[in-house]
């Protein structure tokens, strides 16, 4: 959905012309990021660009003690309502193999999931934003989160105080490859899943695979396990609620003719409500203990809680889909008919303060949907495999005539690019222009009241990431591999 002067009439003066200058600053600063991905809570360079990229602006700025954040705010020029707008900044454990100017530089690390793209748009957001205080009432808060993929960065910076300053209403932007740029894909209520993981150890007793009756073998008790979780789900959740149970790894043995001791079963636990969690926390234990019983075996049940559910608000929804529709035009915001049961730890936030996260779309027009082999949330093919440009985890896909590059200048005809990748075509003229003015009329409107709310990431330059991803539809939309997220 191309951005006409109809479709942005309602927005402050100036927005998408400002986001348009700003625009290579934007693009630069996403791929420093790119090229230097880093993981977890501790992202020391990223921390560092982004007070670089904040520098000079009239923002109260700290970092975190546990984690290496980022907290801005923007005191408006007169009283008012305070938004949160946030962006997470840590990449994924995958190899990159675009092949790009600006990849990676660090062997194993990528920034797969588009985190890069997130801070980039949120630092500029800050900018305009600032630029524009004397038209703001009240503040905004600007969350650089670190540890989105299955750290807990959110609860981290919560723990340090980010919410201190009491926001009213709290957005994320995430940008997503099998959404069309141009879009925004949004919904109330539960919008992404919590993410718990399973750990099972089946303990018996060991022997010579010849005479099974001198052992007690884990082995069976694990596959019964296997198969009965999957018909409790169907006997203890009833039909109106969703659950996915999926047990992704079993270990036992070392050799053909020794029956082992113990058997090992990991897997994944996706809910959509706080009492079908607990449920299943209970009867899934219950299960297994009891089946390994039955095999004359123990067993030992973990299950390590992950991100919860991430619910949006109802009301604040219906304002970003206002905000959205005055920037992207009407009939760009698309309502999602299910939630995804990847996780996000955006839901800690969203858990204090209404809210709401929503995706921005990210695959360039005319580009090769990704495969059902890809991630949900991320597009990523999560094979082991590094997939390589041309494979059916990258599609090649041609660019239009007069096309854009990924940083929205023209690209000779007949020029091709590689690999969508998941902000694959974020930045365009409709894309990346519209990726910080977004977040920014958000955090504009936010301070009227009403239906006008502040709104966290904005969008990418076109990122040319040929890579998978393998966010367990967590980092968890199809997100990070773990209890959550990313992710989930």
């Amino acid at each position: 959905m191309p951005i006409t002067p109809a479709s942005v009439a309602g927005l402050p003066g100036g927005l998408l012309e400002a986001a348009r200058v700003l625009q290579p600053r934007t693009v630069a600063l996403r791929r420093e990021l790119h090229r230097a991905p880093e993981l977890g809570l501790h992202l020391p360079r990223t921390r560092d660009a982004v007070l670089r990229a904040l520098d000079g602006l009239p923002l109260r700025i700290r970092t975190g003690g546990s984690c290496t954040s980022v907290t801005a705010v923007l005191d408006g020029d007169r009283p008012g309502p305070t938004v949160l707008l946030r962006g997470d900044m840590d990449a994924l454990p995958l190899p990159e193999d675009t092949g790009l100017d600006f990849a990676s530089g660090t062997d194993g690390v990528m920034h797969a999931c588009g985190h890069d793209t997130h801070t980039a748009m949120l630092a500029s957001a800050a900018r305009l934003l600032a630029d524009r205080r004397d038209r703001i009432a009240g503040r905004v808060v600007f969350m650089f989160q670190p540890g989105e993929e299955g750290f807990h960065g959110a609860q981290h910076m919560i723990d340090e105080g980010v919410l201190d300053e009491d926001p009213e209403l709290a957005y994320a932007l995430h940008i997503s490859s099998t959404v069309p740029t141009g879009q925004l894909h949004h919904r109330p209520g539960p919008i992404m899943a919590a993410a718990d993981v399973l750990r099972v150890r089946v303990t018996g007793r060991g022997g010579h695979a010849s005479a099974p009756q001198d052992a007690c073998d884990p082995v069976p008790a694990a596959a019964a396990m296997v198969g009965g979780l999957q018909t409790l789900l169907t006997r203890r959740v009833g039909p109106q609620e969703s659950a996915v149970l999926t047990v992704s790894r079993i270990e036992a043995g070392t050799t053909d003719n020794v029956i082992p001791e113990t058997a090992l079963l990991t897997g994944t636990l996706r809910t959509l409500s706080e009492p079908v969690r607990a449920l299943l926390h209970q009867v899934v234990t219950e299960h297994c203990r009891h089946t390994a019983l039955a095999y004359g075996c123990t067993a030992e049940v973990e299950i390590v809680p992950g991100y919860p559910v991430t619910r949006n608000d109802d009301r604040a929804t219906a304002g970003l889909v206002r905000v959205a529709e005055k920037v992207l035009g009407r009939g760009a915001c698309v309502a999602m008919p299910d939630p995804l049961m990847g996780a996000e730890d955006f839901s800690y936030a969203l858990d204090r303060v209404p809210g709401s996260l929503a995706f921005l779309g990210a695959r360039p027009r005319r580009s090769t949907p990704p495969s059902p082999r890809r991630t949900i949330r991320t597009g990523w093919c999560s094979t082991r495999r590094r997939s390589r440009p041309g494979s059916p985890c990258t599609p090649v896909s041609p660019w239009p005539r007069r096309a854009e590059t990924r940083d929205g200048a023209a690209l000779p005809e007949g020029a091709r690019r590689r690999g969508c990748g998941r902000s694959g075509g974020l930045v365009g003229r409709a894309g990346g222009d519209a990726a910080v003015a977004l977040p920014v009329a958000l955090g504009v409107g936010g301070q009227r009241g009403g239906d006008r709310q502040a709104h966290p990431r904005a969008r990418d330059d076109r990122q040319e990431n040929g890579a998978r991803h393998s966010h367990d539809g967590s980092s968890s939309h199809g997100h990070a591999p773990g209890p959550v997220t990313g992710s989930g």
